[in-house]
């Protein structure tokens, strides 16, 4: 099942994800497609734009538990990369070049 999270990919809509319990890190791609690791545990919630390339993996603790918050419907589908034709990837890499001017 983690290893599901640990493909990177994105989705067509925004993930929010509230620790539960447990620890973490998401890996998500900078503007020059390096990656940088966001360390989670227990309190702490993340939301990923729609289209953002990113992965989860668990740390030395090996355990989390993890609550996905949806708006409306919903929508578990991961798209593994490459999934640049999606309009949310288009739209997300166009915020990107918006916020460097």
């Amino acid at each position: 099942q983690m290893k599901t999270f640990y493909e990177e990919h994105l989705h067509l809509d925004d993930e929010v994800r509230y620790i539960l319990e447990g620890s973490g890190y998401f890996d998500v791609r900078d503007q020059d497609d390096k990656w940088i690791r966001i360390s989670m545990e227990k309190g702490d919630m993340i939301t990923l734009p729609a289209g953002i390339y990113h992965r989860f993996t668990v740390d030395e603790n090996n355990y989390v538990k993890a609550m996905r918050l949806f708006a409306g419907e919903p929508v578990w589908t991961a798209y593994n990369r490459p999934a640049d034709d999606f309009p949310a990837r288009k739209r997300y890499l166009k915020s990107l070049a918006q916020g460097a001017e």
